[in-house]
């Protein structure tokens, strides 16, 4: 009785709502209504991993083998809002969650036994002070939950790069040239290798990094972002 009554204090004082519609959260939802889940632009790259628009962006860049995003990313749509909730409003628990559903996602359609261990996206130190977390490695880490597979934090970003927003593809790998070093080898030698990432726009970072992983002994490199765009 005690129990209940502290947890429905704490809901009148911290109010448990919706991520993305703002309305009250059931016990059983965490960060997004079911109805808000539900609606998600969820993507279908799983079905064809090797022959699709993100695999075309990063030919030519890194051999990288499937290519999937989550959710597709639209200027001021949900996945965007999303987007902005980890960067800017501190919620790694909301990463862990979109890995979890896209990570069941996957293991139902066979994706269980394809990777070694997962390895996220770094931030910069100074950047992942700033923020407090690294969404890439929590959204990791709700994958690494619903496939059953170990993450490890094998890559460290050593440059600070400014924002790439406006940079062209060209410009945005140039821009990459060793930011990225392998902290742990042996996690590396001979694994397949799930590398994810928040958001994949022209793919410059995601490649640089896998160019590192592959450079240093990793079998093979796949690669999959909460969103992606078209």
């Amino acid at each position: 009785m005690r129990l209940f009554f502290v947890k429905d204090f704490l809901d009148l004082v911290f109010p448990r709502n919706c991520l993305l519609c703002g309305r009250s959260l059931y016990d059983h939802e965490n960060n997004l209504c079911s109805i808000c889940k539900g609606t998600l632009p969820v993507t279908s790259y799983h079905l064809r991993p090797t022959d699709n628009d993100l695999c075309d962006k990063v030919k030519g860049l890194s051999t990288v083998g499937m290519v999937m995003a989550y959710l597709k990313f639209t200027k001021g749509g949900n996945s965007q809002k999303l987007l902005h909730q980890l960067k800017y409003r501190n919620k790694p628990q909301l990463a862990k969650e979109l890995g979890s559903l896209y990570g069941k996602i996957l293991n139902e359609n066979g994706y269980s036994k394809c990777w070694d261990v997962i390895v996220p996206v770094p931030l910069h130190p100074l950047k992942q002070s700033r923020r407090g977390y690294n969404q890439s490695e929590y959204f990791g880490l709700g994958l690494s939950e619903a496939l059953s597979l170990k993450l490890e934090n094998s890559l460290q970003r050593r440059k600070f790069t400014e924002t790439q927003t406006q940079k062209s593809r060209l410009e945005r790998m140039f821009n990459m040239d060793d930011v990225f070093e392998v902290s742990n080898y042996s996690t590396l030698s001979g694994k397949s290798i799930l590398l994810v990432d928040d958001v994949m726009t022209t793919g410059a970072t995601l490649c640089a990094c896998a160019n590192v992983l592959l450079g240093n002994g990793a079998k093979n490199v796949d690669l999959v972002t909460i969103a992606a765009g078209g």
